[in-house]
């Protein structure tokens, strides 16, 4: 068995029954704690043992993150061979110039050409770049439907939404609380658009990561004794167009990139 390069290919092998045998909350959350090495996969009861035997033995050999990541890419890369580019800029919304297939990500071109090499004038870090080749190689082209809906009820974010409100919603919420300022910066570097008071929120933010995949960002202040709050929203087609394991990655990379953001601004 392979070592697990990403957290469905664990999820996968489970019965998704969320019996708690294991004593996580859900079957989700245990593969989570599989694939950050908190857990050994044995602890399951209903997978198989030989199974289970062959992928704690090869846990013990995975690459380290950073080599998983890089491996990663050069999959990604590999098989951009084989896109036709006039297709993947119908289905994905992008510009085709020349070999190259322009993709705005938050207003900013991110290029890539059929050989997988990049050129882009902003940082490219690989959690935002793997979702980018994704959404190129994946995306069917569904309309975007102007329907805000939470991650949870795309039709498979049953069983990612609170991971999702662990690693992306938490801590965007924090960002925001101790830096204000955050969403006006968001509108001035990556192309924001405030949207109007129907969402009942103190910031209504739209941003575009990728043409097929809006993003609503509602921030609402700390106010007479009741804590703040943060919800992300995407399309009702954005599962469509990007999986939802894309949608999650995606996510986690805006997060890191908003915590880069705040501590260029010196919050710690």
């Amino acid at each position: 068995m392979p070592a697990f390069q990403n957290l469905m290919q664990v999820f996968t092998l489970l019965d998704k029954s969320n019996c708690r045998q294991c004593n996580e909350k859900t079957c989700m959350a245990f593969a989570a704690a599989v694939f950050s090495g908190r857990r050994p996969l044995s602890d399951c009861p209903r997978v198989p043992p030989e199974i289970a035997s062959r992928a704690d033995r090869q846990s013990h050999t995975q690459a380290s993150p950073p080599d998983e990541v890089e491996q990663q890419l050069a999959d990604l890369r590999a098989r951009l061979v084989t896109v036709d580019m006039a297709d993947a800029a119908r289905r994905t919304g992008a510009e085709r110039r020349g070999n190259r297939l322009i993709v705005k990500i938050m207003g900013k071109d991110f290029a890539v050409d059929a050989n997988g090499k990049i050129y882009t004038d902003i940082h490219a870090n690989p959690w935002v770049t793997i979702p980018v080749l994704n959404y190129i190689l994946h995306c069917k082209g569904a309309p975007v439907q102007d329907q805000w809906v939470p991650l949870r009820e795309l039709p498979s974010g049953g069983d990612w939404y609170r991971l999702f409100g662990q690693r992306c919603e938490k801590p965007m919420k924090k960002i925001a609380d101790v830096y204000p300022e955050l969403f006006s910066d968001l509108v001035d570097i990556f192309n924001g658009q405030p949207v109007g008071g129907q969402f009942q929120a103190d910031v209504a933010l739209v941003l575009r990561p990728l043409p097929r995949i809006p993003l609503l960002i509602c921030y609402w202040q700390a106010e007479d004794g009741m804590e703040s709050n943060l919800n992300l929203f995407f399309d009702a087609s954005a599962e469509a167009n990007l999986g939802i394991s894309g949608i999650y990655a995606l996510g986690t990379g805006i997060t890191r990139m908003f915590e880069k953001l705040a501590q260029r601004h010196g919050i710690g």
